[in-house]
Order: C-alpha cells, then structure tokens, then sequence
C-alpha cells in the first residue's frame, strides 16, 4: 500500500533530558509547525515519549482535535551513558559504522531497527515527532546518501515527507 509519513524532529528545547521542555521560541514554533502540517491531512500523530518531542507536535494535535499516540520506540539514541566530551567525534563515527556501540549506548543499527519497526507500521498521512539522531539514522536506512554531514544540518524542527510507492520509500526535506 502506498503511503506518504511525515518525519519530523522536535522544536527547539531547554535540554537534552527526556523532560526538557520547548524554549518560548520552541514554543512559537510548534505553532508554525502546527500551521505547516494543516493543509497535509495528517490523520494520525505519533511521538517520542520525550516532553519535548510530545510539545512539540501538541498544537497541531489539538488544532486537528486528534489524539497522539506515545510510541517509545521513537525516544532518542543514547548514544552512550557516560560523559562523552567528543561526543560529536563518536556520532560522526557512529553513522560510518552502524554496529559502533559505546558503554550504555545503542549502536546505530539497534535505534534504526526499533525506529523503522515504528515507520513500517506507521498508516498513511501520519506525522511521527523523534530526535535528532535517530531521525538522521531512518533517513540514512531510506536513502543511504545521507550521513553525519546532512544530520549536521538538521533544524529544529525539521520535516522529511517519506513516500512509500510499492514498498520503495523515498525521502524529501519540506520544512524551510
């Protein structure tokens, strides 16, 4: 069955926590991303269990008056659990070799396959709110160009429109 999925990473927030919440300017811009999502006919929401992901996706919601459903598996990589100061270095190595594992941490090919899990059960027109680095993961499994220079310039929010026509999904960056 075709289908077209909306991929978004959640607006600008006050952390990296899984209760950090959107800035004031976060917050203006889950309004514009409520505004931006009218016109897709999105019939279903789905988010991150983290605060930011969930208000980040909240106006456009209650403007639609639909439900969203918190699927865990949409929770960001943890990339390690101890301190990492080159953390960068080890994300940018992470996305060159998918079964790089860190203590604590999930390898990429892990947080891929529980986010594509998600994506492949995802109905047509829904709009799934995640983070930063495991949407740069499912957009590297659709579209294997991408890597760490293009995650480097994920904004937040940002929106990928995935369109999948006879099981081939292809990837597209609408958000401006």
């Amino acid at each position: 069955m075709d289908k077209t999925i909306y991929l978004i990473r959640h607006c600008q927030a006050t952390g990296q926590s899984p209760d950090a919440e959107l800035t004031e300017a976060g917050r203006k811009q889950a309004q514009d991303l409520a505004e931006f999502l009218r016109g897709r006919q999105v019939v279903h929401f789905i988010s991150s269990p983290f605060t930011r992901a969930i208000q980040s996706i909240e106006p456009a919601a209650d403007q639609q008056d639909l439900p969203i459903e918190i699927d865990d598996r949409l929770a960001e990589r943890v990339l390690s659990t101890e301190d990492l100061p080159d953390w960068m270095e080890k994300l940018e190595e992470s996305f060159g070799d998918a079964d790089l594992k860190f203590a604590g941490g999930e390898s990429g090919k892990e947080a891929t396959a529980r986010a594509m899990e998600v994506l492949s059960e995802m109905k047509d027109r829904t709009a799934a709110v995640t983070h930063g680095n495991l949407l740069g993961l499912l957009l590297k499994q659709i579209d294997e160009s991408y890597g760490f220079s293009e995650w480097r310039k994920l904004t937040n929010p940002d929106v990928y429109e995935v369109t999948i026509k006879q099981g081939i999904p292809s990837v597209t960056r609408i958000w401006s």
